[in-house]
């Protein structure tokens, strides 16, 4: 084993831990400042960065500085910062963009709910009502920046995690695909654009919809798709061959869970060809290790969990269905298929 290879000593390893949220909130801000776009011809002093940027030179620095030894950017003269392969993913226009994640993830408001993961731990509840006096979703109702920010997010986190759905899951002979949960339609519409002769629905709540349409119109699918406002704890479309929901089952506890499954289930109805596809991380051996994460993210901010192939199994049961098989994919989500029991 090279040094390289060897594993930091204890002490250092809970140094890193504690420190991780400073390379995080630099991260958050060199995206929300644009310096990535400021990189795209070539290296650049930090005083010419900061001038567009209008920001103070010195801390501009010290930030930049922070993150280059993680190989965000480098500092190549003194004072002189260039791109690297991971910051220049920090860029709005390239084709693989992580910008809109960082806009959001490592955001002032996600730390300030999880300032109050003590109170998680000890309620068993969100840390939302203790930090903006409610539930998360019932708060972007109420602010559409915000709630635009985490669409963004969500579609962002969609782009870099369907492409190996599509790999590794054949939707042939699909004829009408229900998006339930489906945001601005990010999934829908990837999966359309393959699959040209297929129609879809998109079925979310009404003010998450409204923003849909032009989405749809520039991935060329809106022809081949109907927008449909739900509440999916009161009823889901009926008429699909396939239902696939992309992290929504993990937002919420069993029994909401159970509801959003029941009423799919009732949308199905006596259809041979019904189906359901939930794509998500699914815990235990094999894995990914970004589903333990992913846990603390729902019992913080939504009030659901990541599950086992076993637990998932249980809530498709209850549900009136049978879990049929678990693809996993290059990415972190699995596809988990059920039928009709």
């Amino acid at each position: 084993m090279s040094s390289t290879d060897k594993q930091p000593a204890p002490a250092e390893q809970i140094f890193q831990l504690c420190m991780g949220f400073i390379p995080a909130i630099c991260l958050n801000v060199v995206a929300k400042l644009s310096i990535a776009e400021q990189l795209v011809q070539g290296p650049k002093p930090v005083g010419d960065l900061a001038r567009v940027a209008k920001v103070d030179e010195d801390a501009l620095c010290r930030v930049m500085r922070a993150i280059s030894i993680f190989g965000v950017f480098k500092e190549s003269a003194e004072r002189r910062f260039e791109q690297t392969p991971a910051s220049d993913m920090l860029r709005a226009d390239h084709p693989q963009s992580l910008r809109p994640f960082v806009v959001f993830f490592p955001d002032p408001l996600h730390f300030r709910f999880y300032s109050n993961l003590m109170h998680s731990v000890k309620t068993g509840e969100t840390a939302g009502k203790a930090t903006v006096g409610m539930e998360l979703f019932e708060y972007l109702k109420g602010e559409p920046e915000t709630s635009s920010i985490f669409n963004a997010a969500m579609v962002n986190m969609t782009h870099m995690f369907i492409p190996a759905v599509l790999e590794a899951y054949d939707f042939s002979g699909t004829q009408t695909l229900v998006d339930v949960g489906g945001g601005h339609g990010s999934v829908l519409a990837i999966i359309l654009q393959k699959y040209p002769s297929m129609k879809g629905i998109l079925a979310d709540i009404d003010h998450v919809v409204a923003g849909a349409s032009p989405y749809l119109t520039s991935m060329g699918v809106a022809d081949r798709c109907r927008i449909a406002p739900i509440d999916f704890f009161k009823s889901v479309p009926a008429g699909g061959d396939i239902y696939i929901l992309k992290n929504i089952i993990h937002d919420w506890d069993d029994a909401r869970s159970l509801t959003i499954l029941k009423n799919i289930r009732a949308a199905i109805g006596n259809s041979s060809q019904g189906k359901v596809l939930l794509l998500e991380i699914v815990l235990g051996p094999g894995g990914h290790p970004l589903g333990y994460l992913a846990d603390i993210e729902m019992m913080v901010l939504a009030g659901g969990r990541e599950r086992t192939e076993q637990e998932y199994r249980d809530l498709f049961s209850q549900a009136g269905f049978r879990l049929t098989k678990i693809v996993p994919t290059q990415s972190p989500q699995s596809i988990i298929e059920a039928v009709p029991a």
